[in-house]
């Protein structure tokens, strides 16, 4: 009885111990189920996220750039305004100015044969009403549409004030986009006398070989007396040094 009584508990024992083990074999499959979806739900959200932030940054980033654009050409205004401002202040002939231009988008033109100073951007942003220039100061703006972008210009014109030169040549530079500033020597160098080979036996009538709205004709000289024409305008030349 006593042996039988021993192994009735030790099988009791014995099954209780599998039973156990089942168990924790369960427990551990279970664990490892809720661990799978805890991490397959992280990648879930992580990709919605991302979505998310794609949608907003799709729709966010025309309209910043739009505001950043606008910045630029306000800049580019005042620039120009104070261009204008260094002119105005140089005091005559032989005076010279140092200034510092930033030039973060678009190009800067500075025109010695029409003698006027353009800026141009191109830009999402519609900064005015296209096809109409409007003005700021002294300074022309001129949107036109290009499919989806805009072209916008603005325009100091000084062909009535100044004969505008680069580096003393009638020529045309174009100062573009640079994360550094650019440093601009203006220098007025006067008004200047240009006698030509025309001859005007009969006076001053005969020189018509130069704008007069531009330049004041004379004619002079011994024995033979030729025309001789004295610009109206200051030349202002730009130099980057």
């Amino acid at each position: 009885m006593i042996n039988l009584a021993k192994q009735l508990y030790y099988k009791e024992k014995y099954y209780k111990l599998i039973s156990l083990k089942i168990i924790m074999k369960r427990g551990k499959k279970n664990c490892r189920g809720i661990k799978g979806q805890v991490w397959i739900e992280t990648v879930m959200y992580t990709l919605i996220a991302f979505a998310i932030m794609g949608l907003v940054l799709a729709y966010a980033r025309p309209k910043i750039e739009a505001l950043q654009d606008k910045a630029i050409i306000e800049q580019s205004i005042l620039m120009l305004k104070d261009i204008d401002s260094t002119l105005l202040t140089m005091g005559g002939a032989g005076n010279q100015r140092v200034i510092e231009i930033s030039i973060k988008k678009g190009d800067l033109k500075i025109d010695g044969v029409q003698d006027k100073i353009v800026f141009e951007i191109e830009s999402m942003l519609e900064y005015s009403q296209p096809d109409k220039t409007i003005s700021s100061g002294n300074v022309d703006i001129l949107t036109k549409k290009s499919g989806k972008f805009n072209t916008i210009t603005l325009t100091r014109d000084f062909f009535g004030d100044y004969d505008l030169t680069n580096t003393e040549r009638d020529e045309t530079r174009t100062i573009s986009k640079s994360p550094v500033s650019y440093t601009l020597k203006i220098s007025d160098k006067g008004t200047f006398t240009r006698v030509t080979a025309q001859t005007c036996p009969l006076g001053v009538s005969e020189c018509s070989g130069m704008n007069p709205a531009l330049y004041t004709p004379e004619c002079t000289g011994t024995p033979t007396l030729l025309c001789q024409y004295t610009s109206k305008r200051p030349t202002i030349d730009f130099k980057l040094i």
